[in-house]
């Protein structure tokens, strides 16, 4: 669900299906096929169903996926913002062990897969008219062809995360309460666009804790940064950070270097900033 349907960079037909194609490439998982259910609002223009069935067959092709199955319901209007849209997808496994937070460990560094918050700023600007100059897209594109290409690099990953709702800041946290590690992220590492930088110090928003729809957090050995880093670096990614240590039972932590040297927990955000988003 998102509001409105239609943003710069995308629209809610490409991300219902980028972001189920996506939630597979975190699990190493090639995406394969997608089933689809579309819950229409009663008076939804035709032309806008049109527009948004068209993107999602464009986004399913981007993904390599194929739309198998599917249904559709009306409802009266009033009762689902326009549309919902509702994907389960299948993928194949590439990898023999789990991707998860349980296989990161203690000298592990972090890396994203580009700059952030340009999805969240993009939703902000279009839902509220912001003339924002230069105008900042959407950066909704499918994870698989970067995961596959760290694979075939020789890299494998002990675990990977988009940086959907919450952004940054809520993955970190997820993964170190998973792992039981503490996470140190630099904070001048970290790739922010220059208008989306200046969107967040004129508004009060933080770039960590923005959505992305089409960024990841890789965790990987230390041993295999420099392929990492060569793969992702060439869309923008960064190494941003590392796995410092085992916390205290129940105690992980993730702390933010900044750029004076300083070092602060990285909480975080309590509720949404941008509701119906992703």
């Amino acid at each position: 669900m998102v509001q409105p349907l239609e943003f710069p960079g995308g629209d809610i037909g490409s991300l219902a299906v980028i972001g189920t194609a996506n939630d597979l490439a975190m699990a190493a998982a090639r995406p394969l096929h997608l089933s689809v259910s579309l819950i229409l609002e009663e008076g939804l223009p035709l032309a806008l169903l049109r527009r948004v069935v068209a993107s999602m067959a464009a986004a399913a092709a981007r993904c390599g996926l194929t739309i198998v199955t599917g249904d559709t319901k009306v409802v009266e209007r009033g009762k689902a913002d326009g549309l919902f849209i509702s994907t389960s997808g299948v993928g194949l496994l590439e990898l023999p062990d789990p991707v998860d937070p349980t296989a990161i460990q203690p000298g592990d560094v972090l890396l994203v897969s580009g700059d952030l918050g340009r999805h969240g700023v993009a939703i902000l600007a279009a839902r509220h008219a912001l003339d924002l100059q230069p105008p900042v897209q959407s950066d909704c594109a499918p994870l698989w062809p970067q995961v596959e290409a760290l694979l075939a690099a020789g890299v494998r990953p002990h675990c990977l995360r988009d940086l959907t709702r919450g952004g940054l800041a809520s993955a970190l946290a997820e993964l170190a309460e998973g792992s039981g590690c503490d996470l140190l992220l630099e904070e001048a590492a970290v790739p922010v666009s220059g208008s989306v930088a200046r969107t967040c110090d004129l508004l009060g928003f933080d770039p960590l804790q923005l959505a992305n729809e089409g960024r990841f957090v890789a965790v990987v050995p230390a041993a295999q940064k420099d392929q990492a880093l060569a793969v992702l670096g060439a869309s923008g990614g960064a190494l941003v950070g590392c796995v410092s240590s085992a916390a205290p039972a129940g105690m992980p932590r993730v702390l933010l270097r900044t750029a004076f040297g300083t070092e602060r927990l990285l909480l975080p955000g309590s509720g949404e900033l941008l509701p119906r988003i992703c």
